[in-house]
């Protein structure tokens, strides 16, 4: 009998003795708490290995997990050894418990010291989809002790981790021997190049009972080029969601504060509440205190942030609100869920003084690129109630709005304002009936005038201050804003129905009705008389109102595809406005006439006005549907008053419906194309032309393609004088953007704005940026207009802001700004 053969009877004769055993085995390897340590790992000096990826040659298939929760074993050959007592598994040696696989060219346990070794392409891979790769690995059956060589983790968030040798002491301290961290995916094309980003250690130590990493010696790699270098630093592991400590610190420049550098620290009060310290220490200035407390509760959460700073050098903001020894400033903000339809919540600001925010580049006035080249001129604080069904809307809000322009006195407080709107679900006569309602209440210290004429704008004939005979007349101002109280509440109710008769016209009767009751106490403020009665003045006004829409579409179906031309007709009868121009106009100064509202019954942006008098809007509207894809869509009418008073050349205190096309009897005409002919380019052109002329008073044009690897858009508007309204000249310019992906992860994006009357760029951003699975980077330069301290007119800043993060490492930023900002 060969030995072979022997050792294959002696395995036979103890085959119960042998699974107990290989149990023993199996349970070592998985219940390893080495494999814990290895999700997160930093690591550093030009003594660690580089990080590259070997491919392993194909595994067989692993074996599935026994539901009754036993193991599982395959190998080519289990060997017993009696005498050394020794278990042996070798050749492709595959086991599986509880979800867990370990697979090795050799495994051994060695019954007498107690120690677990395995060699040769071991793979283990634990429930959760983690994956460690080793040559050797050679443990305690206690887990307190051992070592691991050539050791390689992927996990499953696509981490991974490389190691020379991995030692593992007292059950706590595993000591990781010039260990390699990156969140980047091997290159394709060559497996063994260096990642994108790698961090590298010649010493990580994990203690498993603070859950902390410690490095020494690291460094950050690019392509596997060393650019940065710490002596020492830690991080939790990878089992820890929040954890107090230091965040990545921040960089700014700014000429009235000079070189600001934020060095955050993070405090894990409790797992549903913390808070952040975030010193800025400038070099001008002094320190900038900043502080946030953030709280999550069962249905919702809130945050409060903190400022101050006692300023070393009052000077830089001489003549300026921000010249104080000391400045701060107060945020909050919350929302709270009371059930599946209704949320509440506040935003809170309480600043020193109203260009604190803007001066030192603080919370919301931080974000140039929100609104496209544009710094927000207020911060709002607001306390609202919102609930949403399935056909009805509620809001409730009172706001308090933060002017940064120093102008507090002309900006309204906002008491309340409720909206709800609400369609029933039931037909109602057999149509669809609906109803809202809107309740606004507000309060202005001073009127807020604009002036409308060159010689307003230079004289200050609009400012509260001025003497001259001509000051704050309807001629050379609006009022903008009136002083005082006012108070207004409106309801609407209204029905509509659809009928298709046999020839296939479609008839759309419709019936509203409104009531505004309003209230108003005017403060008879120089030149307020000139476009309001002041003092006290209450007012019921009604608007019923019934109409009929008609449509006729004409249906032609060819082999390229369909086209509807549809004429359109729509008769309103209604009384005069009442009131027209003798009220406050607070939410109903926008109007622009076009084809998008050329069938609106109150064309009218808000509530503070009502169209009145009969009215009659015709069109036609043609669109062609292409079977291979792409639309064309045009429309073209006019609207004419019919009989009574045309409310929109009614002058208000706004001039709104003045120089708006809609003045007339015969309105002007408008129209619009849009044109896509796939999903690369769209295009569209609108129009208002002159009823009498045909003189273009507002034009439009507009494309976008988008391609793989770029888009581009362009807009031109040219715009006829609307003396009335203060635009006495007319205006005309170019808005265009543009992306393209230069390569597989780069990106150049920017954007201008040209006035073409003043024949100069005044507004742009260019951009770059580079972004995949584990790096992004971002670098932004930016021209905005804002109006910090109160200058008229604003004043043009610039600045540059970068971006880099490392992906389940940090991410930090810098900006440089220079302008009226500062």
């Amino acid at each position: 009998m060969s030995p072979a053969v022997g050792r294959r009877s002696h395995l036979r004769r103890h085959r119960t003795r042998l699974a107990a055993v290989s149990s023993s085995l199996v349970a070592l390897l998985v219940g390893f708490v080495l494999t814990q340590a290895l999700g997160l790992a930093l690591t550093t000096p030009a003594s660690a290995q580089s990080f590259t990826y070997n491919p392993r040659p194909p595994k067989p298939p692993r074996l599935p997990v026994n539901n009754n929760g036993q193991m599982l074993v395959q190998a080519v050959e289990v060997d017993y050894d009696y005498n050394n007592q020794r278990v042996s598994a070798v050749g492709n040696v595959q086991l599986f418990y509880n979800g867990t696989g370990v697979e090795a060219d050799k495994v051994i346990y060695d019954q007498k010291t107690k120690r677990l070794h395995a060699e040769g392409n071991i793979r283990l891979t634990d429930a959760d989809g983690k994956i460690t790769y080793a040559n050797v690995m050679d443990l305690s059956d206690d887990y307190r002790d051992g070592f691991v060589d050539s050791l390689r983790v992927d996990t499953e968030d696509q981490t991974r981790m490389a190691a020379t040798r991995a030692d593992r002491t007292g059950g706590n301290y595993t000591v990781f021997e010039n260990g390699v961290y990156t969140a980047c995916a091997p290159c394709k094309d060559d497996p063994r190049k260096p990642p994108l980003w790698q961090v590298k250690g010649a010493r990580i130590i994990h203690n498993q009972t603070e859950k902390m990493l410690y490095f020494e010696n690291a460094q950050l790699e690019f392509f596997g080029v060393p650019m940065a270098y710490l002596p020492y630093f830690s991080t939790p592991d990878p089992t820890v969601k929040r954890k107090s400590g230091f965040l990545m610190p921040g960089f700014t420049t700014v000429s009235a504060y000079g070189v600001g550098v934020e060095i955050p620290y993070y405090f894990a009060l409790a797992p549903d509440y913390d808070a952040t310290f975030n010193p800025r220490f400038t070099t001008r200035q002094g320190v900038l205190l900043q502080g946030e407390f953030r709280q999550r509760l069962i249905d919702g959460s809130y945050q409060i942030r903190a400022y101050g700073i006692d300023q070393l050098d009052r000077g830089a903001f001489a003549g300026r609100p921000g010249d104080r020894q000391f400045r701060g400033g107060v945020e909050t903000r919350g929302q709270f869920a009371l059930n599946d339809k209704w949320t509440w919540g506040w935003d809170g600001v309480l600043l020193s003084d109203y260009t604190f925010m803007s001066d030192y580049r603080l919370s919301q006035y931080k974000d140039p690129l929100g609104s496209f080249l544009s710094l927000p001129t207020e911060a709002i604080s607001q306390l609202y109630l919102t609930g949403v069904g399935n056909r009805s809307f509620f809001d409730a809000r009172t706001i308090y709005y933060l002017s940064f322009s120093g102008k507090q006195n002309l900006v309204p407080v906002i008491h309340p304002v409720i909206d709800y709107a609400n369609v029933i679900n039931s037909p109602i006569f057999g149509g669809e009936f609906g109803y809202k309602t809107n309740f606004t209440s507000l309060t202005r210290e001073t009127a807020a005038f604009d002036p409308i004429t060159t010689l307003a704008n230079t004289n200050g004939l609009c400012t509260t201050a001025s003497a001259d005979p001509l000051a704050r007349l309807p001629t050379q101002c609006l009022l903008r804003g009136m002083p005082g109280t006012y108070t207004r509440f409106t309801a609407e109710a209204r029905w509509r129905r659809s009928f298709t008769d046999p020839a296939g016209q479609i008839w759309t009767p419709f019936a509203i009705v409104r009531a505004d009751a309003i209230d108003a106490s005017i403060s008879n403020q120089p030149g307020v008389s000139n476009f309001l009665p002041v003092g006290d003045t209450q007012a019921l006004r009604t608007m019923p109102t019934v109409g009929l829409e008609y449509r006729y579409p004409f249906i032609n179906v060819q082999p390229w595809g369909t086209t509807t031309i549809e004429p359109i007709a729509q008769i309103i009868v209604r009384p005069n406005e009442t009131y027209a121009g003798k009220l406050p106009n607070e939410d109903a100064q926008s109007l622009v006439f076009d084809a998008s509202n050329l069938f609106a019954v109150d064309k009218f942006s808000g509530y503070d006005r009502v169209e009145g008098g009969g009215r009659a809007n015709v069109g036609v509207q043609a669109t062609t549907q292409f079977d291979r894809g792409g639309s064309v869509n045009v429309l073209f009418g006019q609207s004419y008053q019919l009989f009574g008073m045309n409310s929109f050349a009614v002058a208000d205190a706004t001039n709104t419906g003045i120089d708006s096309g809609l003045q007339n009897t015969r309105s002007d005409y408008v129209a619009r194309v849009n044109y896509s002919p796939n999903r690369t380019f769209t295009f569209s052109v609108r129009g208002r032309m002159d009823e009498a002329t045909w003189n273009v008073n507002r034009f439009e044009a507009e494309g976008r393609a988008s391609f793989d690897r770029w888009s581009v858009s362009m807009m031109y508007g040219n715009y006829a004088a609307q003396p009335e309204l203060g635009y006495l000249t007319r205006r005309e310019g170019l808005l265009g953007s543009a992306s393209v992906k230069v390569a597989s992860n780069w990106v150049v994006s920017g954007a201008a704005r040209w006035d073409l009357e003043a024949n100069k760029l005044n507004q742009y951003i260019i951009g770059a940026g580079y972004v995949d699975d584990c790096f992004v980077l971002a670098a932004n330069y930016v021209t905005s207009y804002n109006y910090s301290a109160g200058t008229t007119p604003p004043v043009l800043s610039h600045a540059f802001m970068l971006q880099i993060g490392l992906r389940t490492l940090a991410t930090s930023s810098s900006s440089a700004g220079s302008g009226g900002i500062q």
